[in-house]
Parts: C-alpha cells; structure tokens; sequence
C-alpha cells in the first residue's frame, strides 16, 4: 500500500506549460505517474508534447477534473499567485495539492490552509516542498524517482535533499511512500498526518522522521508517537551546530533563545522511544538495525 498517493492517482500540473512545470511533468511521466493535462488559464485550450503523450491544457482545474477524473494536482505557480492557485485547487474539490513553490508568502500559505480547513476536501502537502513519492506506484512533484524502490519504511521530511539521501542510504528496504512537507513556518501536512498515516498503513513496518531546527512541530510530533504509534520511528534532526537568531536554509529553520534548538528535540523524540541519529547516515544505520533485528 502506499499513503495519499498511489498508482490509481490521476495527477494534473497547475504551470505545466512553465520551464519548471514542463520539466518535471516529463519527470513524473517516465517515472509512471498518471498525469493526464495542466492547467493555465492562457493557454487553454492547447497542448503539450512530451516524448510519447500529448497532454491538453485546461482553463480550470474544475475543468480538468471534469475532463479527466484528475484526483491530485502539482502547482508550479509563482509565489504571487499561489495562494489562489491553491485556492482554486480547493473550491474545485481536488483531493492533493502538492504545492511545490518556494518563496511563498507565510500570510498567503495561512489564508490558503485556513480555506481549506473550511473544506475538508483537500490535502495540502507543501509549500517549498520536493512532493511525494510512492515508489514503483507515482511520483507528484520533483523527488528523483530512481534513487530507490518500494518497500516497507515510511518516510516524512522537512527537508528536500535529506529525503533523497535517507531513500538512497535505505534502498535496499525501499519504502511505501515519502513525503516532503517542508520547512515554511506553515505547512499543510505533518509530521503527524503523515506518521499517522503510516501506522494505518498495513504494509509500513517502519517510520523515517527527518526534522529541523525552528519550531515545536517535531517536539508535538513525538508526543503523538507516545500515544498513538505501536511502530518503531527513527529520527534525525537537522541543524546541530546552527547559530542561535539565523535562519538555516529554510524560512522556519530559525532558533529563538533554547527553543527550537535540535538537541531540545532530539531529547524530545529520545523521551518517548525514538531513535535518533546525529547524522543522517546514523540514522540510516538505525533504522536498518531495527528492520534487521
């Protein structure tokens, strides 16, 4: 099995006809993903070719849906005009957005969330997020596809190139799904959606937890492993010798006096039963450990 994407997903690209769009449509489709037509109200209307399938590009995401039965969309929209890409997304009832674009303004990202919590339709994964990927099944966003193979771990990340290089150092295990939720300040999905997500899952045996410096999401995370997971979680936490005051990399990777900081939540996760690794090879170590006893 896989969580919130698999091979039945019908994925459309909101800025598909753009140079990013384009290219990672062309990725999503040799990796087998169902992509079945973009959207950008311009071109509406044409077409676009990619090696041996031709896609429509549609005015609307409703529109797109009618035509095609699309269940999950991927936004490659500038950050100006996400938050109503987002919003569009939503009113049309999709049931994924995987909102690629960096740089999106907090405000805009809370007033999208915020609409579609009034919804209760639509997952957001994302913003400033590498997507989601069910290895073998479908790939929606930009997480390199051939880095690894289907399996039994589970894999939630705030970071986009931590993500590939855990799928890289576990790819003899292979996983059901990995999903970069990103590092903004607000995000869609959680750690804990998806950690939940995994423990529903039949065929997950094991959760990979990747988290930053910056926030309490990790911290609120573990308290919900305590009292909901019966599966073994490993952690990793970036950010060790970050600077108190700078952000790092991502707009919420930012500690502030002693919260936030990664030994607080390394000992967090500790506290409850996770094993965390120093290094993400460590933390490879520790899971392969665990999947092996």
């Amino acid at each position: 099995m896989a969580i919130f994407l698999d091979e039945h997903s019908r994925v459309i690209v909101q800025g598909m006809t753009g140079s990013e769009g384009a290219k990672h449509t062309r990725r999503m489709l040799a990796a087998g993903t169902r992509v079945v037509g973009g959207v950008n109200a311009r071109k509406a209307g044409t077409s676009v070719d990619f090696d041996d399938v031709t896609l429509p590009v549609f005015g609307t995401v409703a529109e797109a849906m009618a035509e095609t039965g699309a269940t999950v969309s991927v936004l490659f929209v500038p950050p100006a005009f996400t938050k109503d890409a987002v919003i569009e997304a939503v009113d049309a009832g999709i049931g994924l957005a995987v909102v690629i674009t960096e740089g999106v303004p907090v405000h805009d990202t809370a007033q999208f969330w915020a609409h579609a919590a009034t919804k209760s339709t639509t997952r957001i994964i994302g913003p400033n997020c590498p997507g989601i990927i069910s290895p073998g099944k479908s790939n929606a966003g930009i997480i390199p596809a051939d880095i690894t193979k289907p399996g039994s771990i589970g894999l939630v990340s705030k970071s986009g190139t931590l993500t590939y290089q855990l799928m890289h150092e576990l790819k003899d295990f292979g996983f059901t799904t990995c999903v970069g939720i990103g590092g903004d300040p607000i995000v869609g999905t959680t750690h804990i959606d998806a950690i939940a997500a995994f423990e529903a899952d039949p065929e997950t045996e094991l959760i990979v937890m990747i988290g930053e410096i910056g926030g309490d999401a990790e911290e609120r995370a573990a308290e919900f492993v305590r009292d909901n997971v019966s599966k073994p979680v490993v952690g990793y936490v970036a950010g060790f010798t970050a600077p108190e005051g700078k952000t790092m990399g991502h707009a919420g990777a930012i500690v502030s006096g002693s919260s936030g900081t990664a030994e607080a939540k390394k000992q967090a996760m500790e506290a409850v039963g996770i094993r965390v690794g120093k290094t993400p090879s460590e933390t490879a170590a520790l899971a392969r450990a665990i999947l092996t006893s």
